[in-house]
């Protein structure tokens, strides 16, 4: 389980974050996608801040409840019921789904709680399960993040944003050492 730092990113470290993940989708020709929970669209909104990001964001889904999860990244309704929205299944099958619907080379997914309400002994406030799709397969974390609810969600973008950078570098290396 990861942690983040006490204070939240602020918005120019986000933005921050945001352009290095476009300098490396562009570097390597890769598309992304989102798939947000607790986030409500944070990730896409700072992704499509930056000027020509159309080239490389293809879609956002923001599915707040499990009907739009189950219905529109196709999430199992068994998952749900088993794990709960706030869970590494979920989570990855939310990455896959939304890298699948949008036909992108990667994509971000994220569930959390975070807050005030809705937590519990086994997942607390500021329990937030990431994970992402790519070419070479999926990766997840759970991390648990301190904070007010804006906290929490500020938290939850910047470390999917800085995911996304390491899966770029991790998973699609080769398609640019392979581009000569």
């Amino acid at each position: 389980m990861s942690r983040a730092p006490a204070e939240p990113p602020s918005d120019a470290e986000l933005s921050a974050a945001a352009a290095r993940v476009a300098a490396a989708l562009l570097a390597v020709g890769a598309t992304i996608a989102t798939a947000e929970s607790c986030t409500g669209g944070w990730i896409a909104k700072v992704a499509t801040d930056l000027p020509g990001s159309s080239v490389w964001f293809r879609a956002g889904f923001v599915t707040y409840s499990n009907a739009a999860k189950v219905a529109m990244l196709g999430v199992g309704e068994g998952e749900l019921a088993e794990h709960g929205a706030v869970s590494e299944p979920v989570v990855r099958a939310m990455a896959a789904g939304a890298k699948r619907r949008a036909g992108t080379d990667l994509a971000v997914a994220v569930s959390g709680i975070a807050g005030p309400d809705g937590g519990s002994a086994e997942k607390p406030v500021g329990t937030v399960w990431l994970a992402w799709a790519t070419p070479a397969g999926l990766k997840s974390e759970r991390c648990l993040f301190a904070g007010e609810r804006d906290a929490v969600r500020r938290h939850a973008v910047g470390r999917a944003l800085e995911g996304l950078v390491g899966c770029l570098g991790d998973s699609l290396g080769e398609r640019s050492a392979g581009a000569d």
